[in-house]
């Protein structure tokens, strides 16, 4: 097995390491596996789903431009670190 970064979980702003089975992550570019990534128990898809649940309630009552600003930003991290 190659020694590959590891992709973990982001629940409520903490990475979380759940989950002992992994799998590969390739560059669909290249078909070479680049990355590891964790697959959830179901301690941690539960976790992951009860802080959702939680964070709900602001969410809703956040305005829509608000909310759009925020996945705009999202967006633009999500392409700076593609």
């Amino acid at each position: 097995m190659q020694n590959l970064p590891q992709i973990q979980h982001l629940i409520n702003g903490q990475l979380v390491s759940g989950g002992t089975r992994q799998a590969d992550v390739f560059n669909p570019a290249t078909g070479q596996a680049e990355k590891r990534v964790l697959l959830a128990d179901k301690l941690t898809v539960e976790q992951a789903i009860g802080c959702a649940q939680a964070a709900y309630p602001a969410w809703r009552n956040t305005p829509p431009l608000k909310r759009a600003r925020v996945m705009s930003k999202l967006k633009e991290l999500l392409e700076a670190n593609a």
